[in-house]
């Protein structure tokens, strides 16, 4: 096994039983995940390579750069893996959630401000505990706006502190 070098760029394997480094998640489980958790077409993510900076920090990007790569930033940061439960990014949600069949709460405009705000919200939802898409309906068109955590009969918003926004319900 090597170690998981936390400056670098490194392409996930195709599968667990290619793993290099203890604790990476593999691109097909990655893939996987998705199609599982939110009914995301598995072949949405034919062109895109997934990547592990730091400790289950994975990042998808439309095309191969070759590893590993030693920069910053690369593509879109779309799932932490090395906790009990994989959560998705916004940006992730905004990016893939349109294609998402499950695991999708459709909120109302009020619900839609106060989850935007960053705020927790009492809500009806009989699906899924755990990361949801939340999503909102927006010129005709349901749009995903983030990433909720749902337990208890509560949704969480989970929308980065630096991309909350107040939104005039009425």
């Amino acid at each position: 096994m090597r170690d998981n070098v936390s400056r670098e760029f490194d392409r996930l394997p195709a599968t667990a039983d290619d793993r290099e480094v203890e604790g990476r998640p593999s691109r097909e489980a990655v893939v996987d995940w998705w199609v599982d958790r939110f009914g995301v077409p598995q072949d949405t993510f034919d062109e895109y390579t997934f990547w592990e900076k730091g400790a289950g920090k994975v990042w998808a990007l439309p095309f191969d750069p070759g590893t590993p790569v030693p920069v910053e930033a690369l593509g879109l940061k779309v799932l932490r893996t090395r906790q009990e439960h994989w959560k998705p990014t916004t940006i992730a949600a905004q990016r893939f959630g349109r294609e998402a069949t499950q695991n999708v709460v459709e909120l109302d405009r009020e619900q839609a401000g106060v989850f935007l705000a960053g705020e927790e919200q009492d809500l009806d939802w009989d699906g899924d505990w755990g990361y949801l898409v939340a999503a909102h309906e927006v010129a005709g068109r349901v749009e995903p706006i983030g990433v909720g955590l749902f337990t208890y009969g509560t949704l969480q918003s989970m929308v980065p502190k630096g991309r909350r926004r107040e939104f005039d319900a009425d």
